[in-house]
Formats: C-alpha cells, structure tokens, sequence
C-alpha cells in the first residue's frame, strides 16, 4: 500500500525494527519508515492483545506506539527517524526494556 516516491537523493538512515534493519531518509517519521518497510503492526491492545497500526498519524489516535531505544509509548508518527534507533513493537501498555 505505500511505496516510497523514486528519484529521491539523499542520505539514507539505517534504523532496526525488532532485530531487522531498515532504512529511512531525513526527514521520515518513524512511523513512515516502518509503514515503507511493509510493517503494520506497531503494537497490541493491553485488554485483548489486538494488533494496531498507525491511524492518523498525526498523533491523536495512540494506535501507533513502540519501544524506541528502550523507550515505550513512543507515537512512532511523532519521532522523527534516526540512524541507528532501535524500535520494537509494544505489547498492551508498554514496559521500558531492562538492560
């Protein structure tokens, strides 16, 4: 469903999603990364465990938090993309990795 626009220079951001390198320009949300990468699931519900993805993304809904460099409730649509950020998916209400 989204593809990213050819013809585009620019230098590329290495990014890795659950242990699965990714790549990203300046400028990308987070969100847009994964979404180019072919990832939809950001996250899951805490009652059910349902999968969520990104809605809005302008940060209204919350459907589109993750772990981001051991930082949970992340609103992947908000974060600006980073070289060498380290993203995971969230289950239910998050819980900041342990070192």
């Amino acid at each position: 469903m989204f593809r990213r626009l050819e013809g585009i220079d620019g230098t590329i951001l290495r990014l890795s999603f659950e242990g699965r390198e990714l790549h990203a320009r300046p400028g990308d949300s987070v969100a847009a990364a994964l979404l180019a990468a072919g990832i939809d699931s950001f996250r899951t519900t805490p009652r059910t465990g349902s999968p969520r993805g990104p809605f809005c993304l302008m940060g209204a809904c919350f459907d589109c938090l993750v772990i981001i460099d051991g930082q949970p409730n992340r609103q992947a649509c908000l974060v600006p993309a980073a070289d060498g950020m380290k993203i995971a998916r969230q289950d239910g209400a998050g819980a900041p990795l342990r070192a």
